[in-house]
């Protein structure tokens, strides 16, 4: 069993297959969240809710997906349980905290792979490996069964290859979703951001098509929402696991993340954060009245080399366009796009909440330029 997958199951189904993040439960096995501290926990009683919702639309849940440890971590490299080697870009990060969600669909060993994301843990690493990555309406799908129990930012979400599996998936685990055609073009706004230029002209011609259905906005409080959001995570991972920080079972970047977690999450600065949340929100409501969805890439610059890190605030910033919308709760996907190096590069696509299934309809037709172009003839 390669890194990516950490054990396997045979939960009977004879629909696809399903690789589930380790912070998700399966009945039967612990929940040890990629980490050493939890290798003694006890078995979980019950499928999280997710996990039974899949198997009882008989899908058949075959493996757990290996994970950054605690999910604090965003490079998917793990000591403990192994590190995920990026299938189809060897020798650059896997991305994190999803990583072997996002790299068993991407090798093709499953169809389909649950993970989470509370700071971009499910589009970052969609974007490093190649595939799709869907972060849902913040409660749309149910937490009952992932650990940590309580967060302000975490959602449960989907990896695959095509949009039609995320769709049917969604439609199996999200109450009242339902797949959408779309009548007319979508209006995109272009969030004008600081990214490498190779991506920037990548995310351009992806949304060349569209045409004048494309027009350029602003997020001005996108850094500070980042940042708020790195603020916010650090508090809900202090308090979930600072009781760890020297206890020897922790990984070297982890243990010094949480150390260094409530010196980020003080109390002043937790109310700037929820002042910064409620702004955001509201400046991107007010996009999302003029624009069906908004356009930005999922990464800010292409993902590292494994033996090339640098420093850790490095890493963090590669989550600068993503977090900012587990604050805001707006759903957001993450499509692959091809570079002109063939560095994976990506587009991501935020909507109103609770649009999911219009921002999955959207992200359809972006994702399949033969599609595209019928619509625009038949619009």
């Amino acid at each position: 069993m390669s890194a990516i997958l950490i054990e396997s199951y045979d939960v009977p189904g004879d629909g696809p297959t399903v690789a589930v993040k380790d912070c998700i439960d399966i009945a039967g096995a612990p929940t040890c969240c990629g980490s050493r501290a939890f290798a003694d926990a006890a078995p979980a009683q019950r499928h999280a809710r997710v996990v039974q919702m899949l198997a009882d639309a008989g899908y058949r849940i075959v493996a757990k997906a290996s994970m950054h440890e605690l999910a604090y971590g965003m490079t998917g490299l793990n000591d403990w349980t192994g590190h995920v080697v990026n299938p189809l870009f060897p020798g650059l990060i896997p991305g994190g905290s999803s990583s072997g969600s996002a790299a068993a669909v991407a090798a093709g060993l499953v169809d389909l792979a649950l993970g989470t994301d509370t700071g971009g843990s499910i589009r970052m690493p969609a974007a490093c490996c190649g595939v799709i990555g869907l972060k849902p309406s913040f409660g749309r799908l149910s937490r009952d069964g992932v650990t940590p129990a309580d967060s302000a930012l975490d959602c449960v979400g989907l990896f695959a290859r095509s949009m039609p599996v995320i769709e049917r998936a969604m439609a199996q685990i999200a109450p009242g979703f339902a797949a959408v055609e779309l009548e007319t073009l979508p209006s995109i706004g272009t969030v004008q951001v600081d990214v490498d230029s190779e991506i920037e002209g990548a995310v351009s011609a992806a949304l060349a098509v569209l045409g004048d259905a494309v027009q350029s906005c602003a997020l001005p409080l996108l850094e500070e929402a980042f940042q708020a959001g790195v603020v916010q995570m650090a508090a809900e991972a202090s308090a979930a696991y600072g009781h760890l920080v020297d206890s020897g079972l922790l990984g070297a970047d982890v243990e010094q993340r949480l150390r260094g977690a409530p010196m980020v999450a003080t109390a002043e600065r937790l109310v700037w954060a929820e002042d910064v949340k409620g702004r955001f929100v509201a400046q991107v409501d007010a996009l999302l009245d003029r624009f069906d969805v908004l356009a930005l890439p999922t990464l800010p610059a292409f993902p590292p080399r494994v033996d090339a890190l640098g420093d850790a605030a490095a890493i963090l910033r590669l989550s600068a366009l993503v977090r900012p919308f587990n604050l805001s709760g707006h759903p957001a996907i993450s499509l692959p796009l091809a570079s002109s190096s063939g560095r994976p590069a990506a587009l991501q696509l935020v909507a109103r909440r609770g649009d999911d299934a219009r921002l999955c309809a959207i992200a359809r037709l972006i994702a399949e330029p033969d599609l595209l172009l019928q619509h625009k003839e038949i619009c």
